[in-house]
């Protein structure tokens, strides 16, 4: 397996919650004005959101708020096995000290993947003014799992660790942390269902048809559930990260919910 290299992004912030110090990104208006909060995905960090945040902040005139969770990024790094339950101490503790640390009102949160589980569960709990969740996942498919189980060939066959290693300290335990996780045996029977009746605030669900981690059984079940409004835009050609494969149309989508969604 290659070595893996180490960059440092220049102008790194950072921020310290729940005794971790993490990587942290501000754009757009100042702190006055309405936030958005951006949630990764299992493998994500800042800069892999390549250039969304800041086009959804600028066309929506409000601020970003932008993070490395621990483990990924230039945030701290996580050696330790990941617990089952990551997503809900990310959501019920690490998402709410950020929020009353920047002074955040009333946000919107913007979650990818397991950014997306997280941002649901905070939702079911606490305050949020809407929500934008990309290729959101609420229980585990089959398939999903076999992708997630066939990464492993990839990372370890594939340059996959020095392409990661641009956007984590550590890709390595990055890549390990994700992938020991989702494969570990309690987590077969992973599921936030119960969480979503408390979901009151508009949502918009964004997947890719060709989505290679869940179907649109995800969707289907979060509309079936949630108990507020919620719009679906499902994409072709796209793949897990409509933000990426379907660059023009997640961002359109996105601006004209939160224009919406906004008083």
């Amino acid at each position: 397996m290659p070595t893996p290299h180490t960059f440092r992004r220049d102008a790194a912030e950072f921020i310290r919650l729940d005794g971790r110090r993490l990587d942290i990104r501000t754009i757009g208006a100042g702190a006055a004005a309405p936030s958005q909060v951006f949630l990764h995905d299992g493998l994500g960090s800042i800069d892999l959101w390549r250039s969304y945040p800041t086009e959804v902040a600028t066309a929506t005139d409000e601020r970003a708020v932008v993070y490395s969770r621990y483990g990924h990024g230039w945030s701290d790094v996580q050696l330790e096995p990941r617990p089952v339950g990551f997503m809900d101490h990310e959501a019920y503790v690490v998402l709410p000290e950020l929020i009353e640390t920047l002074g955040v009102d009333n946000p919107i949160l913007i979650g990818h993947s397991d950014g997306a589980s997280i941002a649901l569960l905070h939702a079911s709990r606490h305050r949020v003014g809407a929500m934008v969740l990309l290729a959101p996942h609420v229980f585990t498919e089959p398939a999903g799992l076999s992708e997630i189980r066939d990464s492993r060939g990839r990372f370890e066959e594939t340059d996959l660790i020095e392409r990661m290693a641009k956007y984590h300290q550590d890709p390595m335990a990055t890549f390990n942390a994700w992938n020991d996780v989702w494969l570990h045996p309690d987590f077969e029977s992973w599921n936030i269902e119960s969480a979503l009746p408390g979901v009151t605030c508009p949502v918009l669900l964004i997947q890719g048809e060709d989505d290679e981690y869940g179907t649109k059984a995800q969707l289907d079940a979060i509309s079936g559930q949630l108990g507020g409004v919620v719009d679906q835009l499902l994409l072709s050609d796209c793949r897990h990260s409509p933000h990426l494969d379907r660059r023009a149309a997640t961002i359109d989508a996105t601006v004209e919910f939160i224009k919406d969604v906004r008083p």
